[in-house]
């Protein structure tokens, strides 16, 4: 667990690069994975690089009160455009919500590893609900695309941390689609 606390604090100023470097204004559609694409009809209507962390709890599991593992409770990340200008934020949820007030909450419907098994799975979501009359109103899908980071910890889960939480550092791109009519 030391070694690992170790590799956040390093990885958090990292971030801040991260964040500076924003999304590439070029389209990258050929990487991702066929059940990860959206359909013809979606027209892509935002782009965003999110910045933050993915917080974890740990908990005995399931089938196995003897067993603890670490889950997922929320992310907690800032969003950017591509000019690195903070447009909005991404909690639990999940959702996604605009500085505009506009608001979009989604399910995963769709899973692919990342090509780094240190980063967390790329996602297609579709939207459950949005709120508000800004740029997230009318968005159907999301793809969670070219993460770094952010997985859950191998170790430091048991009955005496049962409880506690990690705050592991990820970057992903959020893509928000629109159907056309």
């Amino acid at each position: 667990m030391k070694d690992r606390l170790m590799a956040i604090v390093i990885q958090v100023p990292m971030m801040g690069l991260l964040v500076g470097c924003a999304v590439s204004p070029a389209l990258k559609t050929d990487d991702i994975p066929a059940p990860l694409r959206v359909s013809a009809k979606a027209v892509l209507t935002q782009r965003t690089h999110a910045a933050g962390v993915q917080i974890y709890r740990c908990r005995a599991d399931k089938d196995d009160a003897a067993r603890f593992e670490w889950l997922l409770k929320e992310p907690e990340a800032d969003l950017f455009d591509h000019a690195g200008n903070k447009i909005g934020k991404h909690y639990a949820g999940p959702t996604w919500e605009a500085k505009d007030g506009s608001k979009v909450t989604g399910e995963v419907v769709a899973r692919a590893n990342s090509p780094d098994p240190n980063a967390v799975a790329w996602l297609l979501l579709s939207a459950k609900s949005t709120s508000g009359n800004g740029v997230f109103r009318d968005v159907h899908f999301i793809q969670r695309l070219h993460t770094v980071g952010g997985i859950a910890p191998s170790d430091g889960c048991n009955q005496a941390s049962a409880g506690s939480e990690v705050r592991v550092p990820y970057s992903a791109e959020y893509w928000f689609y629109v159907e056309k009519p």
